[in-house]
């Protein structure tokens, strides 16, 4: 922190200047065309009497400037509906403007990575004309929030890194706590079956019930996104967040019921022509006294909208949980408070400890967690990776370097998987051929993923994974429950897989390439998928082996790591009396590598009984063109000969010639 300097003079922060580094990372955002317009002003050269916070507490929120951080700012709403959570943030008692002990400094606190990390700033603010060009307060006077953003966008390294975002992300730093997404849109049995990972316990991400949220509801953080045009809220671009103020359940004249919520827009305008607008025909079928009451409850850029019309203009909602004034989470489901918590840090390194997904023999070797739970209750886990940091990013903890590409830049895909064990000694690879007790849906890049469950007294085996092997990435292990509970790692690993010591593997490769308009024929979603090209190969029959034949399949895309598809594969039986092609097209695949996840190589390994196989690569998109290799390796039995030669004798001849050098 810099220390704030003697006598008059006004605080000015070196490590995030009044300059270009600040405000832009790469220049790969709309506000790149800001170069060389912005002057640098501090709130006494703006206005005549700044305070950080309006008399008027509805003048008090955000209003979204020329930044695209509407994720950000539906997070600091939720920080001014709780005041013990924005005293954490922003600490009262900071000397302001017309104080004599005002220096020009500011001090935040923002939660990264299970800790507190304070961020000190000046407040010499972006400005256009004399004016805040980013985000400010609906009252001129106020500047807490741009304070806020300029601390915030210190911790991310510039302001163009606060351009887009999930809300998820902005809760959890500026509380401390935990926030899920949940899904808006229906899905078709098909697009659910799509979703499940292939060795999953088939559990799809949650599809949002407002009901589920009716004991928290006055307390926990809500916000909506779109990620397309909705046809009613045409004003909005893609990717847009609102924040949920609070809904409500009321009566009609007829008798039925109707679920209203009213929405706040961080551009500060309404952006809804629907039934609830205020000239809506929605407002006829209420009281009027009803009618008149909550029209009045809107303030600037908010807005109502009935049940139906939310679910069909927005794509997912943003659920934060509530945080007691003492610090305890509480339970979106039930509403208990989660009064015990733990956390652990820890990471996936390539070649060691970053075993892929359940698709794949490496599994075992992800890092392993107990739980144990003392007294039966509500459990949450949370998994949390470490965000990828580009290297504009200075002021945070800088992470390792990742060859991701530019669509998942930030994150890795994790799932986090549970097992209740029966005893503290148990054998892995038994426990892992069951199904898990809970899990998260399948693999995610997301920040965060989070499971909670209803776990009665015992132990649990917790594995987190990133869905590619060798993936690597720091993360936390956090648990909330309403009942005492230990957290630790599991300090001797329980053995891998067992690996047959008389066996080897041969391996064949195949070439092959996706071509427009020809042989790129797209995932099973699409009727052109077997234009995709097919490669048979067959499992021969061993008499000594009863299981199968263990097969390891490897599917590599030759493209850069800035340009690649989603690829996955499709491993199907063929039976002899047909045609390859025919024979496969009317059966399910008997193994598969998907979701199509962005990389260079997928695998998947797997037990296959004898008989003619045949192997179909596609990208998730039809006329994706690009070359790729396929790589079939197979377990062959043989009789091994062992060597005689000991130990003992290699050591002394190796002593000898030491010697000798000597």
């Amino acid at each position: 922190m810099k220390e704030a300097c003697s006598g008059a003079a006004l605080f000015e922060d070196r490590d995030f200047p009044t300059a270009d580094a600040s405000l832009f990372s790469d220049s790969s955002t709309p506000i790149a065309r800001l170069h060389g317009e912005i002057t640098w002003q501090r709130p006494q050269e703006i206005c005549q009497s700044p305070a950080l916070f309006p008399t008027n507490t509805d003048l008090a929120h955000a209003k979204q400037g020329l930044l695209g951080d509407c994720w950000f700012l539906c997070a600091c709403t939720f920080l001014l509906q709780n005041q013990h959570l924005l005293n954490k943030v922003l600490p009262p008692g900071q000397p302001q403007w017309g104080s004599s002990r005002y220096r020009g400094s500011f001090q935040f606190l923002f939660w990264q990575h299970g800790h507190w990390t304070e961020v000190t700033i000046d407040d010499r603010l972006p400005c256009m004309n004399s004016s805040l060009c980013f985000s400010c307060c609906h009252s001129p006077s106020a500047f807490w929030v741009a304070l806020l953003e300029k601390a915030y966008a210190k911790l991310r390294g510039s302001y163009e890194q606060l351009w887009a975002g999930q809300v998820s992300e902005a809760l959890v730093d500026l509380t401390g706590g935990v926030a899920e997404r949940w899904n808006l849109t229906g899905f078709g049995l098909k697009e659910e079956e799509r979703l499940v990972e292939q060795d999953s316990d088939k559990v799809i991400r949650k599809k949002m019930d407002m009901n589920l949220l009716c004991c928290v509801k006055e307390e926990c953080a809500l916000s909506c996104s779109t990620h397309s045009t909705p046809g009613g809220l045409g004003e909005l671009d893609q990717h847009h967040a609102l924040t949920v103020m609070e809904w409500l359940d009321l009566r009609k004249v007829s008798g039925s019921e109707v679920r209203l919520l009213r929405i706040r827009n961080p551009w500060g305008r309404c952006c809804w022509a629907g039934a609830w607008t205020w000239s809506g025909v929605g407002w006829s079928s209420l009281d009027p006294v009803c009618a008149a009451d909550l029209q009045a409850r809107t303030a600037e850029g908010e807005f109502w909208l009935d049940e139906a019309e939310f679910t069909s203009q927005f794509d997912d909602i943003t659920v934060g949980y509530p945080i007691s004034k003492d610090g305890h989470l509480k339970s979106v489901y039930t509403g208990t408070l989660l009064t015990h918590n733990h956390q652990l840090a820890s990471r996936w390194i390539k070649g060691y400890s970053a075993g892929g997904s359940r698709n794949t023999s490496s599994y075992s070797s992800n890092p392993k967690f107990w739980l144990k739970v003392c007294e039966g209750g509500e459990v949450l886990a949370s998994l949390l990776q470490h965000r990828k940091r580009r290297n504009g990013e200075k002021y945070a903890q800088t992470a390792f370097e990742d060859s991701s590409n530019t669509k998942h830049q930030h994150y890795q895909a994790i799932a986090l998987h549970m097992w209740k064990v029966e005893k503290k000694r148990f054998n892995l690879s038994r426990l892992l051929n069951k199904p898990p007790c809970a899990s998260t849906h399948c693999h995610s890049y997301e920040r965060e993923v989070v499971l909670c469950r209803q776990l009665g007294p015992g132990y649990y085996l917790l594995i987190p994974s990133t869905y590619q092997p060798g993936a690597e990435a720091h993360f936390l292990i956090r648990v909330f429950s309403s009942s005492p509970t230990s957290l630790s790692a599991l300090k001797s690993p329980a053995p891998s897989l067992p690996l047959t010591v008389d066996g080897e593997w041969e391996t064949s490769y195949f070439r092959g390439s996706w071509v427009e308009g020809r042989t790129a024929g797209g995932s099973r979603n699409f009727q052109s998928y077997w234009q995709n090209p097919c490669f048979p190969f067959a499992v021969c029959n061993e008499p000594a082996l009863t299981s199968g034949v263990s097969v390891r399949i490897t599917l590599h895309q030759s493209r850069p790591d800035t340009d690649l598809h989603p690829i996955g594969f499709h491993v199907y039986k063929v039976l002899q009396s047909e045609s390859e092609q025919t024979g496969a097209k009317d059966e399910d695949p008997v193994a598969s590598c998907t979701p199509h996840c962005y990389s260079q190589d997928i695998s998947l390994a797997c037990t296959l009984p004898p008989g003619s196989y045949t192997i179909v690569p596609s990208t998730y998109q039809p006329d994706c063109s690009a070359d790729f290799t396929i790589s079939l390796a197979r377990r062959i039995h043989r009789k091994v000969v062992k060597s005689q030669e000991k130990l003992g004798r290699a050591i002394h001849e190796v002593s000898h010639i030491s010697v000798m050098k000597t």
